[in-house]
């Protein structure tokens, strides 16, 4: 749901880069203490960022001639803090602008704003939520991924609603329109987002216990704290 380069009026797009910068400039900091503080993470923390360009690179025809995708991000907010994962999905969206056409340089705050800073905070306030009331790792994560991408679909629709309201029902009828537009394909799309992060943090699990410990993803001590996951 990247929108393309030109589509929004400049106003809106320069509106929507100064929106998001803070949440970067924060995030490069939030990495650089990262690295700084548990520099055994960082292929983790590379891997983050790659699963999110992967996924969010794949375009799906949606059923109006437009494209829907995964973000990917709900992995990097979990593991990492939404902060680091809007510095990762900056990252992601420009190199994505830049060598595949996805999206654009003129509406990069947006798209930042959508996949890389709401996404990840929807999804680390559904993981955490999840946890606190007494769910497993693996219904946590399955929650934040799904639910982070359609909140980065529902931020777009009323970016786009913002930038041209329905000329009779005005931004609230182009929010439902632009909504409608993506839901068909978005929903099964969120569903399988959450059912792959889920896999891939099974497979961290078993494969890098220890740096999980340390971003306080599983307890400090456990002797079978892979079983956390089949919760």
């Amino acid at each position: 749901m990247h929108i393309a380069e030109g589509y929004l009026p400049p106003l809106h797009a320069a509106a929507w880069g100064v929106a998001a910068a803070p949440f970067v400039i924060h995030g490069a900091r939030a990495v650089v203490r990262q690295v700084r503080e548990e520099p055994d993470t960082k292929l983790l923390l590379g891997a983050a960022g790659a699963f999110s360009f992967v996924l969010s690179a794949l375009k799906i025809p949606s059923v109006t001639g437009s494209c829907s995708h995964p973000t990917g991000t709900g992995l990097g907010a979990v593991l990492f803090r939404p902060p680091v994962m809007a510095l990762l999905g900056t990252i992601v969206l420009f190199f994505q602008a830049v060598l595949l056409a996805h999206g654009g340089l003129t509406t990069l705050g947006a798209n930042v704003f959508s996949m890389a800073i709401i996404g990840p905070w929807v999804a680390y306030g559904v993981y955490r939520l999840t946890r606190r009331l007494g769910g497993g790792l693996g219904l946590g994560v399955f929650l934040a991924a799904a639910l982070g991408d359609l909140a980065t679909y529902c931020v777009t629709s009323v970016q786009l609603a913002l930038a041209f309201p329905d000329a009779a029902s005005g931004i609230g009828g182009a929010i439902v329109k632009f909504g409608s537009i993506f839901a068909i394909t978005q929903i099964p799309l969120a569903i399988s987002e959450g059912l792959l992060t889920l896999l891939v943090v099974r497979l961290l699990v078993r494969i890098s216990p220890d740096e999980l410990r340390r971003l306080r993803i599983l307890p400090a001590a456990t002797p079978a704290a892979s079983k956390e996951v089949d919760a």
